[in-house]
């Protein structure tokens, strides 16, 4: 078990369906004491799944946009279980209309809101984690990211250019948190039927592209970037930061 005698931080589950899921039950399964975060809407589904780790707690970071929800809860977190030796950072949101209409449309206040929530959350956590001294020795970060933040993808919009921010974010953090023996990385998951996809315009033909150009001709599962995810939190994964891991059975390796 990879993960024993290490405890992680799960940001961001939803539901049964949550790639988020699939890290806290791969973290789990590697041993890792596993602490999950969710908003208000999704507390009752989130709890019910945590059931299924026990020993899994499940604390409440209702707005990402708001720096005191995240230290709140943060700091709840270390009052319990003292210092993590690993965040996962699985939170993004769109406005359904900018994700429908053509990008050009985006308003205003819908490109700060997705970056806000989908972005600089991340640069928030690492943050406020590193001020309160949330981080053990060595501990790593996670994001997740998506393709659409390299090329241009119908239907995924002003979240495109949220994760581009991310992976840039990423990149940035790596070098500051670096300092301090930090280490920063990000998945980029193929494309997975999940309820933030449902807001992608005809995102089943996504997946039949995915599953008839990727090299392994399979679309990837949340437990295939669970476990990905656990790598990154390893200490086998001791010396990899500042990146941006592709876990999509090879589609984004792919020309015409």
């Amino acid at each position: 078990m990879i993960l024993k005698d290490k405890k992680v931080i799960i940001m961001g589950i939803r539901n049964k369906w949550s790639i988020a899921w699939g890290a806290a039950k791969s973290a789990y399964e590697q041993g890792a004491k596993v602490i999950c975060t969710c908003s208000s809407d999704s507390l009752e589904k989130a709890k019910a799944l945590v059931e299924e780790l026990p020993g899994t707690e499940i604390y409440l970071c209702n707005d990402v946009s708001k720096d005191e929800d995240i230290e709140n809860c943060l700091k709840q977190i270390k009052e319990k279980h003292g210092k993590v030796n690993g965040i996962l950072h699985a939170i993004a949101h769109a406005n359904t209309e900018d994700l429908r209409n053509d990008f050009i449309k985006t308003s205003r206040d819908g490109f700060a809101h997705a970056c806000d929530v989908s972005s600089y959350s991340f640069v928030a956590v690492a943050r406020i984690a590193k001020d309160i001294e949330l981080l053990d020795s060595g501990a790593s970060l996670v994001a997740y990211t998506y393709y659409g933040s390299e090329k241009a993808i119908e239907g995924y919009n002003v979240m495109g250019v949220a994760k581009a921010a991310l992976e840039a974010s990423v990149r940035y953090l790596a070098v500051n948190m670096g300092k301090e023996g930090y280490r920063v990385n990000a998945i980029s998951a193929g494309p997975i039927k999940t309820l933030s996809a449902k807001g992608i315009k005809d995102f089943n033909t996504i997946l039949d592209v995915v599953e008839q150009r990727a090299p392994l001709h399979k679309n990837v599962t949340i437990d295939q970037v669970g476990d990905a995810t656990s790598f990154l939190f390893s200490d086998l994964s001791s010396a990899i930061t500042g990146e941006v891991l592709h876990v999509d059975n090879g589609f984004s390796i792919v020309g015409v």
